[in-house]
C-alpha cells in the first residue's frame, strides 16, 4: 500500500512499538488515528504525530475497543489502515499462573486485536490493510510462557483464517510475529519474571519490519534473529 496519505489507525499508540511506528507513519505521511491506554502518554504521541484524532482504550474492555475502528473511520473519513499492536506479558509455570491472570492475557493478547479488527474489516477501503503483532513465542511455544504463547498463537490463527476469508474483498491481513524486542516489554508482566531472553531487536528494527510488511503486501512479517554478542 502506499503510506503517504493513508488513513491509519495504530492501536496500541501509547506502547513502545505503538508509539514508535505512529511517529514513523506521520513522518512518512500518513494520516494516524491514535487509540491507547495512557492518556497522558497519548497525548505526546499525538502532538509529534501532529493534527489528527486521539482516544484512550484499555484492551480489557472488549467493547471499547471493538468501538475503536468505527471511531477512527469516522474521524478520518475512512480507513486505509489498522495495525493493532496492543499486548501483555506473563511468565510462569503453568500451575502457578491464575484464572483471572489467564483470562486477562488472552483478553489483551487475542480478544481485544480481533475485536478491533473485526470492526475493521467492515470499514477499512477494498485495497486496505489489517495488521496485528503477534510474535514468535506463538510458534515456539516456550516453557514457563504457556497462556502468553497460547494467546499469540490464538491471534495468528485468527489472522490466518481472516486472511483467507477477506481477500476476495481485496483487503490484506498482516501478521507482524516478532521476536523478542529490546523495550522493556517483558519487564513489565502481568505476573512473574522474565527468563533469561537472547538479545533482541531494536524497536527500530520493529517498526522498520511493520512498514515494510505495509508496504510490500506481506502476509507475514518476521525479521531475522539478531546476532548473539551484539551490544
Amino acid at each position: 500500500m502506499e503510506i503517504r496519505g493513508a488513513r491509519v489507525l495504530v492501536a496500541g499508540a501509547t506502547g513502545d512499538i505503538g508509539s514508535a511506528l505512529a511517529e514513523r507513519l506521520a513522518g512518512l505521511g500518513a494520516v494516524t488515528a491514535l487509540a491507547g491506554r495512557d492518556p497522558d502518554r497519548l497525548a505526546g504521541v499525538r502532538e509529534r504525530c501532529g493534527p489528527g484524532p486521539s482516544r484512550t482504550f484499555d484492551a480489557w474492555d472488549l467493547d471499547g475497543a471493538e468501538s475503536t475502528a468505527a471511531w477512527a473511520a469516522r474521524e478520518l473519513g475512512g480507513l486505509d489502515a489498522v495495525v493493532v499492536c496492543v499486548g501483555v506479558a506473563a511468565f510462569g509455570p503453568v500451575g502457578g499462573i491464575g484464572e483471572a491472570v489467564a483470562e486477562h492475557v488472552m483478553a489483551v493478547n487475542a480478544l481485544a486485536p480481533m475485536a478491533i479488527l473485526r470492526s475493521a474489516s467492515t470499514h477499512v477501503s477494498p485495497g486496505g490493510l489489517l495488521a496485528a503483532v503477534t510474535g514468535t513465542v506463538a510458534r515456539s511455544a516456550p516453557a514457563g510462557m504457556a497462556d502468553y504463547a497460547a494467546a499469540k498463537a490464538a491471534l495468528a490463527t485468527w489472522l490466518a483464517s481472516a486472511r483467507r476469508e477477506l481477500r476476495r474483498s481485496g483487503a490484506g491481513v498482516l501478521e507482524i510475529c516478532l521476536p523478542h524486542v529490546e523495550s522493556g516489554f517483558a519487564g513489565r508482566a502481568v505476573t512473574g519474571a522474565a527468563p533469561v531472553l537472547p538479545p533482541g531487536i531494536t524497536v527500530a528494527e520493529a517498526v522498520d519490519t511493520i512498514v515494510e510488511g505495509m508496504r510490500t503486501d506481506a502476509r507475514v512479517m518476521e525479521p531475522a534473529e539478531p546476532r548473539r554478542g551484539r551490544p
